[in-house]
């Protein structure tokens, strides 16, 4: 099997397991879906009392979720990115993240991957949620980490958000057993020496796969994988800048606002300038229809273009 490659499992599946496996360990787990919640059939089998399905109503789902916060209980809510961030923002603003609520926001769809068009693209979602005061926000780039996050979030005092991409069928980059994740950290996916590629998410495995191919030119690329977001990891982008001099920014998000905003925060704030510093991602237009793989490579931020970039940075 090749390197960064162990298969490909279901991250909806993966969360809707172990919210279940939270629900086994304590019964104030609650699960909340808004018309999606396929992946919380066991969970809805279980403990039906545990159970609320809205339908298409975020604005509800959220408000339920933040009602039982107060109660005492540990609500996960499962649903799509753009509907949860957007329509239901200023619920998730005033009902939860106003009052610190120990709420689980676990959205499918981040990015380019839906195929619904513009309306259902997410590509604001990470600016939008890490703007709210005590909002936690991570983005999963393998199945098995949105269970270990998930488990992790058991402790949380305060809100969570958890990006996943398509969530049907996602590549396990990651050798399941071999790492730990943590709020507030990122992964070294790959080491090298020459350039980092800091990412998160689905593009996690994209990235990999393009710094394995530069490798062939002698071209040594770090790979980060931040997939904690809000807090970030300051020491990791610190010791990128240091040890490889040249960053480029990648995601499924618009340019603007996400993580290359989170990491420039980071290195203006810490007096710090990279040889070269850039961002690809979603440029200022409404994405329209397509795989998410296709539209990448038409809007610039593919595999194509970041191969180019990195090969640019070292001219």
């Amino acid at each position: 099997m090749a390197k960064y490659d162990y298969g490909y499992e279901s991250s909806r599946v993966a969360a809707g397991t172990a919210v279940f496996e939270l629900g086994q360990k304590s019964d104030k787990i609650w699960g909340v879906t808004s018309d999606i919640g396929g992946s919380l059939k066991k969970f809805r089998e279980s403990w039906p009392d545990r159970f609320v399905d809205t339908g298409i109503a975020e604005q509800t789902a959220t408000g339920i979720a933040a009602g039982l916060a107060i109660e005492g209980f540990k609500p996960y809510i499962i649903g799509m990115i753009p509907f949860l961030t957007m329509r239901a923002f200023e619920q998730v603003r005033t009902d939860i993240d106003y009052q610190n609520l120990p709420v689980t926001i676990i959205g499918t769809g981040g990015g380019l991957v839906s195929t619904g068009g513009a309306t259902h693209n997410a590509m604001e979602d990470v600016s939008l949620m890490r703007t709210l005061a005590n909002m936690t926000v991570v983005s999963v780039s393998d199945p098995n980490m949105i269970k270990l996050l998930i488990h992790k979030s058991l402790n949380l005092k305060g809100p969570l958000f958890i990006r996943q991409g398509g969530g049907k069928s996602d590549r396990v980059i990651y050798e399941p057993g071999s790492y730990d994740v943590d709020f507030g950290k990122g992964l070294v996916a790959r080491p090298g020496k020459d350039a980092t590629i800091i990412v998160h998410g689905a593009l996690v495995a994209e990235a990999l796969d393009v710094a394995e191919a530069l490798s062939a030119d002698k071209i040594d690329v770090r790979v980060i994988d931040m997939y904690s977001i809000k807090p970030i990891d300051k020491a990791l982008i610190l010791a990128a800048v240091k040890e490889t001099g040249n960053i480029l920014v990648v995601e499924d998000h618009l340019k603007r606002g996400g993580l290359f905003s989170a990491v420039a925060e980071v290195l203006v704030e810490e007096g710090v300038q990279p040889k070269k510093f850039k961002a690809l991602g979603v440029p200022d237009l409404y994405a329209g229809y397509g795989p998410g793989e296709e539209l990448r490579e038409k809007y610039g931020y593919g595999k194509t273009a970041v191969a180019k970039t990195i090969r640019e940075f070292l001219k």
